[in-house]
């Protein structure tokens, strides 16, 4: 039996096999992804075991994970639809169930203090931010941004890191009380309510890691680095928590000087 051998013609044309052409890199993106998959789902088992702390520090190391994902599949030019697929899928669980079991689990240890209602509102409030975080995913999937540089409500990994910096605080200075219960349910479910608003928070994936940055910025590096090193856990938890405040007061702010300037246009004239 005589065996031909396979020989490609020198005149023959391309591929138009777009795996044929996939850069080297494509599996990274993927890996990352992964590890914020790998992050939520420790959360989640380590709020069962009542360890709040390393569930808030998992759900934080989930967001790093979720960033460098889509930023490494930038700058690779290795994106793909199995990869945005995927980094939802991841997500949900990551910034949507953990966050909300984590936050549940945290209140269950207080709520049998108290009586049955504080239970009932506890997993509506919980379950109102993980419906929050699926539609706030569905709708990002859904529509093409206009402008690349702003989001359409907060952002799910920096909504969970806001929810994920309460409860590690809470279950460091042991919180405990009524007033923690409460400040957990309310934080939860209007993180929840901001996720889905239309409010514009600013995006980071414009950010350009060679574009020319200015001298004075670099200044905020070092007192960054002060700061977190003198409390990571509050710095993280009051970063978070003033991104997703700033963007309703910008609005009100805009709403009120916009009214008293019409209305000293209105008395002038």
């Amino acid at each position: 039996m005589q065996f031909m051998a396979s020989v490609t013609p020198s005149n023959a044309v391309p591929s138009n096999d777009p795996s044929q052409h996939r850069a080297p890199y494509f599996w990274l993106p993927n890996v990352l992804t992964t590890g914020a998959l790998w992050a939520g789902y420790y959360a989640i088992v380590a709020a069962i075991d009542h360890n709040f702390s390393r569930a808030g520090a998992a759900i934080l190391v989930a967001m790093i994970f979720d960033f460098f994902d889509g930023a490494v599949a930038r700058w690779t030019n290795t994106q793909s639809e199995f990869g945005k697929e995927y980094d939802s899928l991841s997500d949900m669980v990551s910034f949507g169930l953990a966050p909300a079991i984590v936050t549940y689990q945290f209140g269950v240890v207080r709520i049998a203090e108290y009586n049955i209602l504080w239970g009932r509102l506890g997993w509506m409030a919980t379950f109102l931010y993980a419906a929050c975080a699926a539609m706030r995913l569905a709708r990002y999937n859904a529509r093409a941004a206009a402008d690349k540089r702003f989001f359409e409500g907060l952002p799910s990994p920096s909504a969970a890191a806001t929810v994920a910096g309460f409860i590690y605080l809470a279950d460091k200075y042991d919180l405990a009380g009524l007033p923690a219960l409460v400040a957990g349910f309310v934080i939860t479910s209007l993180i929840g309510a901001l996720m889905v608003s239309r409010f514009a928070y600013r995006s980071l994936k414009e950010f350009n890691p060679r574009g020319r940055v200015r001298w004075a910025y670099l200044l905020v590096i070092p007192v960054g680095y002060m700061i977190v090193a003198a409390g990571p856990g509050e710095a993280l938890f009051a970063l978070f928590a003033i991104y997703a405040a700033h963007a309703p007061v910008i609005w009100l702010w805009r709403k009120i000087f916009h009214r008293r300037h019409r209305d000293e246009t209105h008395a002038k004239s």
